[in-house]
């Protein structure tokens, strides 16, 4: 995967595989086979901060995915020592791309399909949620719980029922799978989030992977303040 990248100006990166054309109906979004790019002044909502925490994909597969919780170290420990020991920060949002393909692309595989007990949810179902994700990481959450960066992928329901034509009904049920995902493979999802440098969060229909030991209250009340504002945004890129 090979990163593209101006922050400020514009990035991109080129994935293995390609996303979804309509993916260009989000401003700044720019969808061409495998190569993704994105123009920060069209795409986010906010973008204060260009800067982001990661861990390398590797180090977490090889140091953290095959670890086990104990009665002295639980999984949230063992993540947060990963982070704390190969965390990095980068200006290269390609990079924090191509890093959120990686984790989503594991947590999202279409062998938990049959687990999930749904038959109307399918392979393209996933595919849609690991494309949403990979976007969602350009978010940032500041440890004081500051929404520094958001953009319309945060928003889960209404930025997948723009791009995919969903109803507002099968936009929901995807974002329930996805929470499915993260609750009942919590300990999967734990450590594969340590490569984004934290862990993923829900609240008030809005997503973002944030740091441990960030203020949840204050992120939640920034949310809800801005929450409405922000999804009448992501719902005029529908296609009518």
């Amino acid at each position: 995967m090979t990163p593209i990248s101006e922050p400020r100006s514009g990035f991109g990166v080129q994935l293995p595989v390609a996303f979804d054309p309509r993916w260009n109906r989000i401003p700044g979004i720019g969808v061409h086979g495998t190569t993704i790019t994105v123009e920060p002044e069209r795409y986010f909502f906010r973008f204060e901060s260009p800067t982001w925490l990661l861990c390398d994909w590797r180090i977490v597969t090889d140091e953290l995915l095959l670890a086990e919780e104990t009665s002295q170290a639980a999984v949230e420990q063992l993540a947060l020592d990963v982070v704390k020991e190969y965390g990095f920060s980068t200006s290269d949002a390609g990079l924090v791309l191509s890093t959120a393909w990686d984790v989503y692309g594991n947590l999202f595989r279409d062998e938990h399909l049959p687990a999930l007990g749904l038959p109307q949810v399918t392979a393209e179902h996933l595919r849609m949620l690991r494309e949403a994700a990979t976007f969602m990481a350009l978010n940032k959450v500041e440890l004081d719980g500051h929404i520094s960066n958001v953009g319309p992928c945060g928003f889960f329901p209404a930025a997948t029922s723009v791009v995919f034509d969903l109803s507002e009904e099968e936009a929901d049920t995807l974002d329930r799978v996805g929470t499915w995902f993260h609750e009942y493979h919590r300990i999967e999802s734990i450590k594969a989030h340590a490569a984004l440098g934290g862990r993923l969060v829900h609240g008030h229909s809005g997503v973002a992977c944030i740091p441990y030991g960030a203020s949840m209250e204050t992120f939640r009340a920034e949310l809800a303040d801005f929450r409405q504002e922000w999804l009448a945004k992501v719902y005029a890129c529908r296609v009518t």
